[in-house]
């Protein structure tokens, strides 16, 4: 379908030329229908001038009405309401004044008293202006739930990004701790060229964390680049300990998934599996379609979780890094997935530990971000 040449604005995005066109609207349509009543009444033609007049009148005073709605509509309600209720009774008494004055000069000689016309034609003039208040009212009430349910929008997403760049911050230090403690020991060791290696390789990884929102999302393959400028660099410190797999599907290569989600998953499976065992141990990284789902699965082949252990007991009070960082984990996919996301800890059969995370699945161009360049392994800066 061909896109509009031009963007549609709300009709009230603009109030100011809304209130224009609704008096213009409004006023022409109660023009119109009494001037059709008078022909239908069989009135002169020549009567057609105090319809104009009327409906100049009534146009008039409503401004006069909207300037003093306006400064009292965000009172108290006995304030609103009983000043509305007094201007009100004056503009109907005015605007019927007006027309029983116009209607008797017209009609010089005629058998109706001023009284007669006055009262002739106050339920009509009070009909439209009562009429006009309640919309009056009607309108600026929506307006200004409107812009309270939009403020509220705008806040609760504030206070999720705000959130989520929280739980994504709190993800990196452990990592940045261990490597400049590394580095720290490479130069005590004089060991310069390991040492500028796993600077440079710091150096880029933190420049994209810092260059990329908290909030943002990446495709699976950006996040999988990330996440091996991160194994570079561990392993320069675990060397032949730490062995990794890649099972990416091309299916799922443009996915999107919040930025750095691997990274804290696959930092426990070092300190958990790689770090304590003599041989190290091999972590798997698994990224498939199941059905409308996202699937990534981090499995080491570690002791895993001891035996008896609920894994529900990860995500408690525990105060170290994986207490921590899978419970960031969780919460972030709460955050920007609500219900429709899957979360889920175990020991694998074959022995080892796994994490599984299902997202929905979302193929489509991802925002601009920054994709790290990765240094090859051996090289310098």
């Amino acid at each position: 379908m061909a896109a509009l040449p031009f963007r549609p604005t709300p009709f009230f995005g603009n109030k100011n030329r809304a209130f224009w066109r609704l008096q213009f609207l409004g006023w022409g349509g109660a023009m119109l229908l009494r001037a059709m009543s008078s022909i239908a009444n069989a009135q002169p033609w020549s009567f057609l001038v105090i319809v104009v007049i009327a409906t100049i009148t009534g146009f008039s005073i409503s401004l006069l009405l909207s300037v003093i709605y306006r400064a009292v509509i965000n009172r108290r309600p006995i304030v609103t309401w009983g000043v509305t209720a007094l201007v009100l009774s004056a503009a109907v008494g005015l605007y019927a004044f007006i027309d029983s004055w116009v209607i008797s000069l017209y009609r010089q000689g005629g058998d109706a008293s001023f009284a007669q016309l006055f009262l002739g034609v106050f339920y009509l003039d009070l009909t439209l202006l009562i009429s006009w208040t309640g919309l009056y009212y009607a309108i600026n009430f929506f307006l200004q739930v409107e812009e309270q349910n939009d403020q509220l929008m705008r806040l609760e997403a504030q206070a999720t990004s705000a959130q989520l760049a929280m739980l994504r911050y709190q993800l990196n230090p452990h990592f940045l701790f261990n490597t400049l403690n590394s580095i720290s020991t490479l130069v005590l060791l004089k060991q310069t060229e390991p040492a500028n290696a796993m600077l440079s390789r710091l150096s880029s990884f933190l420049r994209y964390t810092l260059v990329n929102e908290p909030t943002a999302r990446v495709t699976v393959a950006q996040e999988i680049e990330t996440l091996k400028l991160y194994l570079d660099i561990e392993l320069m410190r675990f060397e032949e300990r730490l062995r990794t797999e890649f099972r990416i599907d091309d299916a799922v290569r443009n996915a999107l998934m919040p930025s750095l989600l691997l990274q804290p998953l696959v930092e426990n499976a070092i300190k958990y599996a790689v770090s304590p065992m003599e041989y190290g141990a091999e972590i798997t990284i698994e990224a498939q379609l199941v059905g409308p789902m996202l699937r990534v699965t981090v499995s080491d082949t570690g002791p895993g979780l001891p035996p008896g252990t609920d894994p529900s007991t990860v995500f408690g009070v525990s105060t170290d890094s994986t207490g921590i960082g899978l419970a960031n984990i969780r919460d972030r996919l709460a955050q920007a997935y609500g219900e429709n996301q899957r979360f889920d800890i175990s020991n694998r059969p074959e022995g080892g530990f796994q994490v599984v995370l299902e997202l929905p699945f979302e193929a489509r161009p991802a925002p601009p971000v920054a994709t790290p360049a990765r240094i090859p392994a051996g090289a310098t800066a």
